[in-house]
């Protein structure tokens, strides 16, 4: 017998005692079949650790400011965190409307299609990095000087912004990296990114202050450091993942549908965000009116707010992207699962934080500051903002679910007049008859509840339309339609209607043939 015929011979007792493979680990959550509960919490978790860790950034600057320098050079780097939000808000809701493109694309199972809007989401955030910069230099004066920043505060908070939008190419490419990665569900490895990054960031800054004595600059590029190296890391990921969500610097460019996807989602909730923020920064300029210890307690208190609302958010951003997949593949049931789910897990959590956080009262809030009039202005915030945190649940995951179905307009609109507007009708037209710190808190739980209801209200309205439209496309004789109708609009570029019920643009801008369309 040949060599070859004992090798042979001894192929079958080889295979048999072979170990076998173990299966693949995947970074991907199949968000549409399985339990969701269990899921849910898989990818919110995550999410709502990194935007804390995120904030822990900002946590980190106060405290070090706070601690080692003094009460001003808190009241420039707390005071100035509602114009940040300001101004990067528009840039985020661009990555939120990248988050849905893909996940969108991934329902329909057109994953050469996810690649396309990958490139597209790298051009973006180069785009609008270099943008942010640019506007971010030019307008750090005369927002700080409109928002009434106090005079001991003014020139480090005018430093503390310059460094920041310097280096805010780098915060917007951890952004939108995470949103592609968060479209298939990987919420981890953006957190351990996020997590390296907050290590560094809080050894930088102490070495900044107590070595260097660089004060406020000091912490501003240590901040910059950080972001480099977040956002290097989640690029890195993104070089190495699978082929339809790799990015390829060498192939980078403009996908036309899938740019018009992401502005079309993308741009309302950047526009809700800035409106948001622009209410916000009119708050905090009745804030300062009060004084230096005013702006510091309230900035004390406010990371606590946002520790607690990033429950909140997360969960509302488990709704966009698990009903954008879910919607997309027909599945409608399931998609009123996530919002009760979502919505529970929301009002949930954000309680038992807020109980906390309250609970420790001056505990909470020595941690950034120790003065007496500062920890008496964080305290009064405490009662009457941050216990009723969770009231910012009926609006948020209610609009995530809208904008999960590709309603984007419409909860946008609700928030600008319930939470925006209203906002700054009282501080023009009833604060000043006021001008009571306490008063001036009240405005947020008030304007929560206004937006919160309408917001139900309306889901209910926007789902029965888009899931009327759904279950007309997956009748038979409309599939029979849809078939001809999109090849018709394949070669003729002239249908470019969407499900009934749903806003006009939105199927239109993907244009992937698929059954729930018309």
């Amino acid at each position: 017998m040949s060599t070859t015929d004992n090798t042979a011979s001894a192929s079958p007792e080889l295979e048999a005692t072979k170990t076998p493979a173990r299966p693949k680990r995947t970074n991907s959550i199949d968000m549409l079949h399985g339990p969701l509960l269990g899921k849910l919490i898989i990818f919110a978790v995550p999410l709502a650790l990194s935007s804390i860790i995120s904030q822990l950034f900002n946590s980190a600057d106060a405290v070090v400011a706070g601690r080692f320098i003094n009460s001003g050079a808190l009241a420039a780097v707390g005071g100035v965190a509602p114009v940040i939000s300001l101004l990067i808000g528009l840039f985020v809701g661009l990555s939120v409307g990248a988050n849905v493109a893909i996940a969108i694309r991934i329902g329909h199972g057109r994953m050469d299609l996810v690649k396309n809007a990958v490139q597209t989401t790298a051009v973006l955030t180069l785009v609008c990095g270099a943008l942010l910069t640019v506007v971010g230099m030019l307008i750090t004066g005369p927002i700080l000087g409109a928002i009434g920043m106090p005079a001991e505060a003014t020139e480090e908070a005018a430093w503390y912004l310059r460094i920041y939008f310097a280096g805010s190419v780098f915060f917007l490419a951890y952004n939108f990296g995470s949103a592609v990665l968060r479209a298939k569900g990987d919420t981890r490895r953006p957190l351990y990114a996020l997590a390296a990054a907050m290590l560094l960031h809080v050894v930088l800054n102490v070495i900044a202050v107590t070595v260097f004595n660089a004060g406020v600059i000091g912490i501003a590029i240590a901040t910059d450091i950080s972001n480099a190296l977040s956002a290097a890391i989640v690029i890195r990921m993104l070089l190495h993942e699978e082929d339809a969500f790799r990015l390829e610097p060498r192939h980078l460019a403009v996908d036309r549908k899938a740019l018009k996807m992401i502005l079309y989602i993308g741009l309302p909730s950047g526009l809700q965000s800035m409106v948001f923020s622009l209410s916000n920064v009119i708050i905090q300029a009745a804030i300062n009116s009060f004084g230096a210890d005013s702006t510091a307690g309230s900035a004390a208190t406010m990371n606590y707010e946002y520790y607690t609302y990033f429950f909140v958010s997360a969960f509302s951003q488990a709704a966009v992207t698990f009903i954008g997949q879910n919607f997309a593949a027909g599945n409608l049931k399931r998609c009123d699962s996530i919002v009760r789910i979502c919505m529970a897990a929301a009002v949930l959590s954000a309680l038992t934080l807020s109980a906390i956080f309250v609970g420790l009262g001056n505990i909470s809030l020595g941690a950034f500051t120790t003065e007496a009039g500062a920890l008496g202005y964080g305290t009064i915030r405490m009662w009457h903002v941050e216990l009723l945190e969770c009231m910012t649940s009926t609006y948020e995951v209610t609009a995530g679910a809208m904008r999960g179905m590709g309603w984007s307009v419409l909860p946008t609109i609700v928030v600008i007049v319930g939470s925006c507007l209203l906002r700054i009708a009282f501080i023009f037209w009833v604060f000043p008859s006021m001008n009571d710190y306490t008063s001036l808190m009240n405005i947020y739980p008030i304007t929560w509840i206004v937006t919160g209801t309408t917001m139900i209200a309306l889901f209910f309205f926007a789902r029965h339309r888009a899931y009327a439209g759904v279950r007309q496309a997956q009748a038979p004789s409309t599939r029979k339609r849809l078939r001809h109708r999109t090849k018709t609009a394949q070669n003729a570029k002239r249908s470019r209607r969407m499900p009934e019920g749903m806003p006009k643009g939105a199927m239109a801008a993907l244009e992937i043939p698929c059954e729930n369309q018309p």
